[in-house]
């Protein structure tokens, strides 16, 4: 697939789409471990993710690029954010980052209440919007899912790349869990930067009820057309470990307490030195993905345990 800036390769896997830049390497599975910062409070996480961003931002010149985390896991850092933006403080900051979103449900009006553009317009607000430089989100209201997601790619290849990957941590079947929306025996590669995943229908649920108890204005028609969503544009395994930094928080361990037994596996399970065995573990488990990063910080709160 020819496009502006490079040569994107096209893979399926078990009904998975994957996208490639052709020129990436299979990346060295080196595993880092996950070292987490326990924290007293949800607000605490959201500053220790604000302090990574200033940290980022002081020690580059230029901009600074990043991928949102939805649902509960930045919240907190949303809301300062949003505070941050209410005056003029942190504009030349706040001028410097291109905001890109990680994931989304498709296909999907841009405007839907349960999207998570949505939900940031809430949360941060119109003066964040405003005052940053650029905000790229995954288009899924096109009839071609596959070139908007092409599209958004060259963008962030073109601006260098993330600065920060703000990423959680899901819960999946077996004890396994996602990130982004990397699942289970999905096929991710280290070279997949992007992938377009069929949706199922507890997904779905969960995505919804996740939004109602957010406190998200929702809508019966919104809720219709989220219910017809059939796919999950998402960042693949390239797109974590290419970034500069990652910035994990996991934060809602009481309400999806599943989450205490899949971080605990993420934390503790080494990855095989075997290549092929610890892409198996990979494929099976891709919350495991954050342990072959080098730039990781992944903050929790006291519920999960550790």
């Amino acid at each position: 697939m020819e496009n502006n800036n490079t040569t994107i390769t096209r893979n399926e896997e078990a009904g998975n789409v994957w996208l490639a830049q052709a020129t990436a390497q299979n990346a060295d599975l080196t595993d880092h471990g996950i070292a987490p910062t326990v924290l007293d409070s949800e607000a605490e996480v959201g500053q220790a993710m604000l302090n990574e961003l200033f940290e980022s931002a002081a020690a580059k010149e230029g901009d600074i690029n990043i991928a949102l985390l939805g649902g509960r896991g930045a919240q907190a850092l949303h809301r300062l954010l949003g505070e941050l933006a209410k005056s003029s403080e942190h504009d030349e900051l706040l001028g410097r980052l291109n905001v890109f979103t990680q994931d989304a449900l498709a296909p999907m009006s841009m405007s839907n209440c349960f999207s998570f553009v949505r939900d940031f317009e809430r949360i941060l607000g119109p003066d964040f919007f405003k005052k940053i430089k650029s905000f790229t989100p995954m288009q899924t209201d096109t009839d071609d899912l596959e070139a908007g997601l092409v599209k958004y790619l060259n963008k962030l290849e073109a601006l260098g790349g993330l600065d920060i990957f703000f990423i959680g941590h899901g819960p999946e079947e077996n004890q396994a869990s996602h990130l982004a929306y990397i699942k289970p025996f999905s096929g991710a590669q280290s070279n997949h930067v992007a992938g377009i995943i069929p949706i199922s229908s507890s997904i779905l649920e969960h995505h919804i009820s996740k939004f109602k108890a957010g406190g998200s204005a929702v809508n019966e028609q919104d809720e219709t057309e989220c219910r017809s969503a059939q796919y999950i544009l998402t960042l693949g395994p390239a797109a974590i470990l290419q970034a500069k930094k990652v910035v994990q928080s996991v934060v809602d361990a009481d309400t999806a307490p599943a989450k205490v037994q899949t971080y605990a596996n993420a934390l503790n399970t080494r990855l095989n030195s075997d290549r092929e065995e610890a892409l198996k573990q990979l494929n099976t488990n891709p919350g495991l993905w954050i342990r072959l990063h080098p730039n990781t910080r992944s903050f929790v709160l006291p519920n999960l345990g550790i």
